[in-house]
């Protein structure tokens, strides 16, 4: 069984979002570690591009201060590898296509391979297009985890029947951020998927309570929150351990209660 199949294996999955890099590489290794402590099963790294076309500000904001850090991929693999030496918590890459491509498709998987990183998941790659990294992925154990938004509809069974590692379920249109209604109907979409899938759909983009995490663990077999958490980075700096304990602890026990 591989690291995120094990993620799913005891019930419902928190799943957190960081920036790489941010506020540094040592405290993004210290938030990693804390938050698999608080219940976190598996961990998204992003890695900080200049043009995050899904981002709302709070992940936008923290890839600037990343950038200006001078965090590079190079860095992200040697984050990822730090992590591995400590935990078997999964491990995700949340990237845009032009890193992957930049580094040599590849290269890249291979790098993902020997630091221990289980997953991948690309916003700017659309499904149709996804053939020959998916292949060079698959090549190195490498999940391409497929994205599903509320516009999906006639495609959701074809990308479910295909998903690899979970299928994030994209909560509602638009870019990254904190919500105060998602109104999407997510029985539908997932419903539809696990028809022809037994891959594990994980809800995403805007949850951010315990009553959302509830909500929506409660119709999925996972929740993942990335605003929030990037945001107490943001208000608490290199002292944010502790509030991200303390949250994702919250998270966690609402989704399993």
């Amino acid at each position: 069984m591989s690291r995120i199949e094990n993620a799913f294996k005891n019930g419902k999955a928190f799943i957190v979002f960081l920036t790489g890099g941010d506020p540094s590489l040592e405290k993004s290794e210290e938030f990693i570690l804390e938050a698999e402590k608080a219940g976190a099963d598996l961990i998204e790294i992003g890695v900080p591009f200049s043009d995050p076309i899904a981002e709302g500000e709070v992940i936008q904001a923290a890839n600037i201060r990343a950038l200006t850090n001078g965090t590079t991929m190079h860095d992200l693999f040697e984050l990822a590898w730090k992590v591995r030496q400590k935990s078997e918590i999964p491990l995700v890459f949340l990237t845009y296509l032009n890193p992957v491509h930049h580094y040599g498709y590849g290269k890249f998987f291979a790098k993902c391979n020997e630091v221990g990183v289980d997953g991948i998941i690309i916003p700017d790659l659309p499904f149709e297009e996804q053939r020959e990294l998916k292949t060079e992925a698959e090549h190195y154990g490498v999940n391409l985890i497929s994205l599903i938004a509320p516009t999906s509809k006639e495609r959701i069974e074809k990308i479910a029947k295909e998903g690899k590692g979970f299928l994030y379920i994209v909560s509602s249109m638009g870019v990254t951020g904190v919500r105060s209604e998602i109104d999407t109907d997510i029985s539908a979409i997932v419903n539809a998927a696990k028809a022809v899938s037994k891959t594990p759909c994980a809800v995403g983009f805007g949850i951010n309570t315990p009553e959302q995490a509830a909500k929506f663990a409660a119709i999925a077999d996972g929740v993942i929150v990335g605003s929030a958490i990037v945001r107490i980075i943001a208000e608490h700096g290199e002292n944010a351990s502790k509030h991200i304990y303390e949250y994702v602890k919250q998270m966690k026990e609402a989704i399993t209660r």
